[in-house]
């Protein structure tokens, strides 16, 4: 008995948040309601509030799954800088989470609403924090809160790349994409012997 209900529960929260995916392809964010979410996954509210307390936890289940699906070998790797576009295109790991999301037609248009833009950099900038930190800390030696910054602005430039391709990955996105890197890796290296000198 326990199992079925476990198998439904999750069934209907998956419910919510595909037609919550479904409600971004056809309006923006803030247009998004209870009402609307309901009538869209044919769930009286009572059952949206047995899972959810508001549209804005749907839109954190939403983009925790999208950044869960991230590969979690991947870090701050500067030999992407030099890579080739067949290498970046194998090994997708290597550029910024946002890209890697945008990836997805499911999260595209999600991507894009303007209002999100700054919610979703705060949601990309907790998870991947642990990892790329640290990794920026290696390369220029900087303490942790210097690394922070940089990362703030490296995440921040990467998402506005992206959504100028609208995040579709075509040649000329590739290239731009391995010249933001090589401009990072030298600013790391300039970094590094700044610190050291």
């Amino acid at each position: 008995m326990s199992r079925k209900r476990d198998r439904r529960t999750i069934y209907t929260i998956n419910l919510i948040k595909d037609s919550f995916v479904d409600l971004i392809q056809k309006m923006p964010y803030a247009q998004i309601t209870v009402t609307k979410l309901c009538r869209q996954a044919e769930l009286s509210r009572s059952t949206f509030y047995l899972h959810f307390n508001s549209i804005t936890e749907v839109l954190n289940a939403v983009l925790d799954d999208a950044l869960v699906y991230l590969p979690d070998d991947h870090s701050a790797d500067v030999s992407v800088a030099t890579a080739s576009t067949d290498y970046l295109k194998q090994n997708e790991s290597l550029i910024p989470a946002c890209q890697r999301i945008g990836n997805s037609s499911k999260y595209q248009q999600l991507l894009m609403d303007p209002d999100l833009s700054e919610y979703i950099i705060g949601r990309i900038m907790a998870h991947e924090r642990s990892r790329v930190i640290p990794s920026i800390q290696e390369q220029t030696g900087l303490p942790a809160k210097d690394a922070e910054k940089i990362f703030l602005y490296m995440l921040h430039g990467s998402f506005a790349v992206n959504r100028a391709h609208h995040f579709t990955k075509d040649a000329e996105w590739y290239h731009e994409v391995k010249l933001l890197n090589q401009f990072t890796l030298g600013g790391y290296r300039a970094l590094r012997k700044s610190h050291h000198a």
